[in-house]
């Protein structure tokens, strides 16, 4: 008999929930079992869980095949009706130990109970605590202090597959940062599905700034914080003077921005307009100056014209971004943006393009601009590591996978320094 095989798809949060999962199920006795850990950001995504699903049947045609995540719990009945798919499970039911004890007794005991193990997400009040030690490489652990949001964009599908927004207590989040630098670790990412919420359910409603001083007030060995998406529009004023203050919280941020036309935006239900976005990024850069950004921004959401998209165009250098993630507009079926009236699905590629394009400016710019300066550099394998604004570094000289090397950029390719 053989262990489990996971295939996850989507995020960051479902890939660090894939390891607590393979904990889970060998805790268990789980055997001969195939799992796929599904995203259900856009209706591509879904088509994709649903291809991969038969392609990993044809591959194990005797495993049980058990369908998770988000696409699993906003629409259970679409796995549940592939003939390839044995289980159904939800966000929820994923992360208990009772799921995997009684997935481990096999096909004979999932026809005696429910092929689709799916609760209703939007009644879970407790924090998302199960807490995995050192998820990621070598050199750099993802801890998740937040889980679901209490936003409705109205083109996301998101919250229905994982519910309201819950916090992990600070005290928690700090115990298990402490454990992963004693194992080693030299740098540490906080993440969540909508990180600028946390504390908002906690006792004295904390804020992230109050979690990122806190971690690092108590935590001194503690070499590099990172954060991971956030809503520029929800940074607090402890989180700014962290930035301003703490050379150990890394000066990277990735923002959620999704648009650069305040109609747009309102129409997305987003609670920034493009002004607000613009003076963060200004404000961020002048308490830290070597502050970069990355940005999600979606091309040809509903009604977006031409000169709606020039302003995100014209976003991406007047906050001078840098790691870009650009999104072909996909209509997501359950939400509001679905029923919008839609540009054209060739327009849409053409934008998404021209975004991408601006992006690629925007990156050798700032490669260009590390030329002969030194940096730290966190070394994620023999010949490879990231300094703090998150840019790959080349080595030709093997160093050792997870120190902070101090390194002088003597050159570029393609999208990596080199040093």
């Amino acid at each position: 008999m053989s262990a489990p095989k996971f295939t996850t798809l989507g995020c960051r949060l479902n890939a660090y929930e894939t390891e607590a999962m393979k904990e889970l199920s060998e805790a268990a006795g789980v055997e001969n079992t195939v799992v796929v850990n599904t995203c259900a950001v856009t209706a591509e995504a879904v088509r994709k869980a649903r291809q991969e699903i038969r392609k990993l049947r044809r591959d194990n045609p005797d495993a049980q095949l058990i369908v998770t995540g988000c696409a699993a719990q906003t629409e259970p009945e679409t796995f549940a009706n592939m003939d390839e798919v044995d289980v159904v499970v939800g966000n929820t039911e994923k992360m208990q130990a009772d799921t995997w004890q009684g997935l481990a007794k096999g096909p004979d005991f999932i026809g005696t109970t429910e092929r689709v193990q799916v609760d209703d997400i939007m009644s879970v009040t407790e924090t998302a605590g199960h807490l995995i030690d050192g998820f990621g490489t070598r050199s750099r652990a993802y801890v998740q202090v937040q889980n679901g949001c209490d936003h409705r964009c109205t083109f996301c599908i998101i919250p229905y597959g994982r519910g309201n927004s819950r916090s992990v207590p600070a005290g928690v989040v700090v115990d298990q940062i402490k454990r992963l630098v004693d194992k080693g670790y030299n740098e540490v990412v906080l993440t969540g599905v909508d990180l600028t919420s946390w504390g908002a359910d906690l006792p004295a409603t904390p804020k992230l700034g109050d979690l990122v001083m806190r971690i690092l007030k108590l935590i001194p060995d503690l070499n590099r914080l990172r954060i991971s998406s956030i809503d520029s529009i929800e940074v607090d004023e402890n989180l700014m003077q962290a930035i301003a203050t703490e050379p150990r919280l890394m000066p990277h941020l990735h923002l959620s921005l999704q648009a650069g036309d305040d109609m747009i935006l309102k129409r997305m239900k987003r609670r920034h307009l493009r002004d607000d976005a613009i003076k963060f990024c200004e404000d961020a850069r002048k308490l830290r100056p070597e502050m970069t950004f990355g940005a999600d921004i979606i091309a040809g959401f509903p009604t977006e014209t031409e000169e709606m998209f020039q302003n995100s165009l014209r976003l991406v250098e007047e906050c001078d971004l840098t790691w870009l993630h650009v999104f072909p507009y996909s209509a997501r079926e359950g939400t509001p943006a679905a029923k919008m009236p839609a540009v054209n699905g060739n327009l849409i590629k053409d934008r998404a393009a021209r975004l991408r394009a601006a992006g690629d400016v925007q990156v050798l710019r700032h490669l260009h601009a590390q030329l002969g300066k030194t940096h730290d550099i966190l070394m994620e394998n023999p010949h490879m590591g990231r300094t703090q604004q998150f840019t790959e570094v080349v080595f030709d000289t093997p160093q050792t996978e997870g120190n902070i090397v101090t390194a002088q950029i003597n050159g570029l390719i393609r999208n990596q320094l080199t040093a």
